[in-house]
């Protein structure tokens, strides 16, 4: 899609659900969902008994690399790699309809894929060549994270939801940068009294060029800019609401921002 709303290309699959990209090589890499092989949702740990579809089934995500003109060239089956007993669903609340939920999915910069499961608080590293997962983090510290992608110094900054979280009682959110190699938390953005900030759902943060981060408050569509300090610089809360699961909400999914660098760069390609 041009600036100005044009299409210029569309691909559509039938089990697409939730994220999509634009890979380097001019595909597209999109999480889709159907459901598990016979059998294994017996196998799933957690999550809210009674809850799955008829007869017991639950779905499962799978990543799909389609051409622009409709051709799938590469598929990863989140069940080939997973443990259902292993990785367990984080939150004994949530809906036993699907395993995992895949909510995002980025391309690093070696060409290896990012990926984030909401349910089982988990985020992976895939190898785009073998399939295999090479990097794995989970709860705690994560709990319900969204957006997860691979800063140019190679930690990765995610929105880290906190609904449910397994070494804390109160849920808050909170954005972290982590360094892959240690698994540690390098930088943090959280409120002082925690309540003040959280979004069940939703959310990214961007990194941006002046070394601040952009937070998308995605519940409650409340975007704002933070110093590595965590100084509010900037905020804005947007003013448009819509029902969303009943609930009349102003939220909004994902927030980034463009310089006028990057609007010229996109047109020129």
């Amino acid at each position: 899609m041009t600036w100005d709303g044009r299409i210029l290309w569309e691909v559509k699959h039938p089990d697409h659900n939730h994220d999509g990209i634009r890979l380097r090589n001019g595909n597209v890499m999109l999480i889709c969902q159907k459901p598990l092989p016979a059998g294994m949702s017996a196998k799933v740990q957690g999550g809210r008994p009674g809850t799955e579809y008829d007869n017991g089934k639950m779905d499962a995500p799978y990543l799909v690399e389609m051409t622009i003109d409709g051709r799938v060239v590469w598929e990863w089956r989140s069940w080939e790699h997973l443990d259902p007993e292993a990785d367990r669903m984080t939150a004994g609340q949530d809906d036993r309809d699907v395993w995992t939920v895949g909510n995002s999915v980025s391309e690093m910069p070696d060409g290896n894929i990012l990926l984030s499961f909401r349910d089982i608080s988990t985020v992976v590293m895939i190898n785009r060549q073998t399939g295999a997962i090479y990097w794995k983090l989970g709860a705690p510290p994560l709990a319900g994270q969204h957006a997860p992608y691979m800063l140019a110094n190679g930690n990765v900054l995610l929105f880290d939801n906190g609904p449910r979280r397994l070494d804390q009682s109160f849920p808050h959110s909170r954005v972290l940068e982590i360094d892959p190699a240690t698994k540690s938390i390098v930088w943090k953005y959280q409120e002082p009294r925690l309540a003040d900030f959280f979004s069940p759902r939703l959310s990214n943060a961007q990194r941006l060029p002046n070394g601040n981060t952009l937070i998308n408050e995605g519940w409650f569509g409340r975007f704002f800019e933070v110093t590595p300090a965590g100084e509010i610089v900037w905020e804005y809360v947007n003013p448009y609401f819509g029902v969303r699961q009943n609930f009349v909400v102003n939220a909004v999914q994902r927030a980034y921002r463009y310089g006028a660098e990057d609007i010229a760069k996109a047109k020129a390609s």
